[in-house]
């Protein structure tokens, strides 16, 4: 990719970043052309303090698959360390919020194969190109929902309420 083009891509991820969190889900969960996002809610591992990062994801069974490339970065990001010091983290799909347990998947899992396939077909082969950039291997983050989205209240008709 030309150095304009990444420029633009940069330039488009930082708008689309902004606008799905300012947003809580309303804009940018699906954008033609791209994967899917959903904003991974953790806490800074170092801070304490609430951090929110928007990923493209894919879909295995129930779960929620992230990858912590980086861009092929020799360091993962710092969304993967919060979540290492505290995998108990809320997830945004669109405008529901869900609790989930974060499990990384490294090379070594007899299950990492077939995450990477399905990450990689998702996101139109470009993990990896980020594999081949870095020696680190680039983990897998399984996103297990634990906790339903909070329903909201019901209200119950005047004619049910007792007399």
């Amino acid at each position: 990719m030309s150095g304009l083009g990444e420029f633009a891509l940069g330039l488009f991820v930082k708008v689309h970043d902004a606008v799905y969190q300012r947003t809580n889900g309303l804009i940018g969960h699906h954008i033609p052309g791209a994967p899917d996002s959903l904003l991974l809610h953790t806490v800074g591992a170092k801070t304490g303090q609430p951090r929110t990062s928007t990923l493209s994801y894919a879909r295995d069974g129930n779960d929620y698959l992230v990858v912590a490339s980086n861009g092929g970065g020799d360091r993962a990001p710092g969304w993967y360390h919060n979540l290492r010091a505290a995998p108990r983290v809320s997830i945004s799909v669109g405008r529901t919020r869900f609790v989930a347990d974060a499990t990384p998947v490294l090379p070594d899992d007899p299950d990492y194969g077939r995450l990477w396939r399905i990450v990689n077909d998702n996101n139109a082969g470009r993990y990896d190109g980020y594999q081949a950039k870095t020696s680190r291997p680039i983990p897998i983050v399984r996103l297990s929902v634990v906790l339903p989205p909070a329903m909201p209240p019901r209200s119950v008709p005047p004619s049910a309420s007792p007399g």
